[in-house]
């Protein structure tokens, strides 16, 4: 029989991180992955994603560059050519891992895994695995609701929505959480007439309140339509009716009302991380999971950054302002016009928003140009406690947009 110290199964973010860091510990590890080394970040998440929202921005500032005095005619778009540079990029990144993984020695097995039990695994082929440990995590998957179920022609999940090599004239987004929105940034950049429906009462439902209607006002400017408090009550012969009686006639529906786990039944004694395990469904909190299983390094499940990219980013951490309803705080708040750099940049949109209590940042809340990484730099001051007149001696570089978090510490 195979040994091993540790056996993981799925080789998403959680995975390889869990692989990679026990093997520098000096464990024999064993990997095992179905489908494709990087699971649903690299291959059907974060990182397809942004490659197509970079090239939606780059289309879109061709288009609008004439008052930057850049003049260009005849600008033409090959959507299957996006496709493809998107699929170089998931395929250069996942050798990089493949390489990674090689290199550290993690033996890596392409099948599909059965835990028999806490220290025994068994792979497609039959072939078992004697471990000291097991690490589960395989993901998730897009989740559906009735009457929305997907039939990928139609009704699309965020997996089918990568493989499209022509785009729409029209398409519905259901959800607006991060993939309803950056996918409708997408399409709308591509000139694609794009509707979201949202069940709750603003876009953007986790975002602190003011985060929000600033969305919805970035929505209505880009010509983004939008329904709150909606949901789709029937699709009849691909004529949709909301909840409200209107009707829409989209050419394709795209549902991105978040992710469920990958359930198995739960076996005591294995380690469950990812999004399997149920909790934050971000990419880079399943890699600090996978990091304090492995090397004991904790972290603040309290202080995990959420960011929702294309122009303008939007980032936040810690609380909202209506989490703090009923208690004393401050709140300073600098619009990202009053800085600089944003004029020479052409984005001068958005802001960003602290929130104070007892002289320490305890939440903030980004709508900006590079807001994923201004929001790291607070998340480091908010982490280890560093108050807001120790952060007033700092030296912060101009004109940039990081200057704003020190503008926002005066006001």
């Amino acid at each position: 029989m195979n040994e091993f110290d540790l056996g993981i199964i799925g080789a998403g973010p959680a995975g390889y991180t869990a692989a990679l860091h026990a093997a520098a510990n000096g464990k024999t590890v064993a990997l095992f992955e179905k489908d494709n080394i990087g699971g649903v970040c690299l291959n059907k998440g974060c990182i397809p994603t942004k490659s197509i929202i970079h090239a939606s921005e780059i289309f879109k500032s061709i288009q609008n560059s004439q008052n930057l005095g850049i003049s260009v005619e005849n600008v033409t778009l090959d959507y299957a050519k996006v496709i493809e540079r998107k699929n170089q990029t998931i395929e250069k990144l996942r050798k990089g891992i493949e390489l990674a993984l090689k290199n550290s020695k993690v033996t890596v097995i392409k099948s599909e895994a059965k835990i028999l039990t806490p220290t025994e695994i068994e792979d497609a082929n039959g072939e078992k695995y004697k471990v000291k440990q097991i690490i589960s995590a395989i993901g998730s998957r897009p989740k559906t609701v009735k009457g929305l179920e997907f039939d990928h022609k139609f009704i699309l999940s965020s997996d089918d929505i990568l493989n499209l090599t022509t785009l729409p004239k029209s398409i519905l987004i259901v959800g607006s959480g991060a993939i309803g929105i950056e996918w409708a940034r997408i399409f709308s950049n591509f000139g694609v007439e794009t509707t979201v429906v949202e069940l709750a009462p603003h876009l953007l439902p986790l975002a602190d309140t003011e985060v929000s209607k600033r969305v919805e006002r970035i929505f209505k400017t880009n010509k983004i339509k939008f329904y709150t408090n909606n949901y789709v009550e029937k699709i009849d012969n691909k004529v949709v009716t909301l909840s409200t009686e209107e009707t829409l006639t989209p050419e394709i529906i795209l549902v991105a009302i978040g992710r469920q786990p990958n359930s198995q039944e739960k076996i005591k004694g294995v380690i469950y991380i990812g999004d399997e395990a149920g909790e934050i469904q971000l990419a880079h909190y399943a890699i600090k999971q996978a990091i304090e299983k492995t090397q004991n390094i904790p972290y603040r499940k309290d202080l995990i950054p959420a960011v929702v990219y294309g122009e303008p980013e939007i980032a936040w951490v810690g609380k909202r302002e209506q989490d703090l309803e009923g208690e004393e705080y401050k709140k300073s708040m600098v619009l990202i016009s009053a800085l600089g750099k944003s004029h020479c940049d052409n984005s001068t949109e958005g802001f960003i928003k602290l929130l104070i209590q007892n002289e320490k940042i305890v939440g903030a809340h980004i709508v900006s140009k590079e807001a994923s990484s201004l929001i790291q730099e607070i998340l480091i001051a908010m982490q280890n406690d560093i108050t807001v007149d120790k952060l007033k001696e700092i030296c912060f570089a101009h004109p940039t947009y990081s200057e704003g978090i020190f503008e926002a510490l005066f006001k």
